[in-house]
């Protein structure tokens, strides 16, 4: 699993993409689907701004899993992993907006994301556990790895970080174009069969 929580970790920018493609090419967007995938992208997105304007840009390295702070602040308060968490919604999300063989690539998508992060997160738990060693183990105690859930955190476990979102928001960039073309693509294509629907 470890093995292949590296794998993930390295190459996950592009394990979306055969997902994507299929969506697109085999898409059948409708007026409720749409406006029933939007929320969970738009939900998907403010978590991810949310936790990178305290995590900053380390979240983007595909090098290792590492990082320099054990952050516990915001959605990290909630849930141990708000970006991955994110991700889910934003991908679920933008499947349901394309209706692409609704159910089935939904539901395969769900599970094989919520796999491949769970590899990783292995991974990542073992730095965390290393670096951070009882400070960790109490946060592990504190916040669930995946089912957010507002607790009471120790104050000696709380992180001292500024929340910056500027940074967050430019850390977010590449997010959000990639969000934004996805969406319209899809909105786009829904217009145009209106507009074009045969007589």
């Amino acid at each position: 699993m470890k093995s292949l929580g590296k794998f993930f970790f390295k190459f996950r920018s592009y394990t979306p993409l055969p997902f994507f493609f299929t969506m697109i090419l085999l898409m059948k967007p409708d007026l409720y689907s749409i406006l029933s995938g939007l929320p969970l992208i738009i939900a998907g997105e403010i978590i991810r701004i949310w936790a990178v304007s305290y995590a900053g840009s380390e979240t983007r390295t595909t090098d290792g899993v590492g990082g320099s702070n054990l952050v516990t602040q915001g959605p990290f308060s909630i849930v141990r992993n708000p970006l991955y968490l994110g991700n889910v919604l934003i991908y679920t999300g933008i499947g349901i907006m394309s209706f692409a063989l609704f159910p089935y690539l939904q539901v395969f998508g769900l599970i094989y994301f919520t796999f491949q992060y769970y590899c990783i997160i292995l991974n990542e738990e073992e730095y965390l556990t290393k670096s951070f060693s009882g400070k960790f183990v109490v946060y592990l105690k504190s916040v669930n790895r995946f089912i957010p859930w507002k607790r009471n955190i120790p104050e000696e476990i709380i992180s001292k970080l500024k929340f910056d979102i500027k940074s967050g928001m430019k850390s977010e960039r590449r997010s959000l174009q990639s969000i934004i073309i996805s969406s319209l693509i899809i909105i786009v294509y829904y217009i145009y069969s209106i507009w074009y629907k045969p007589m």
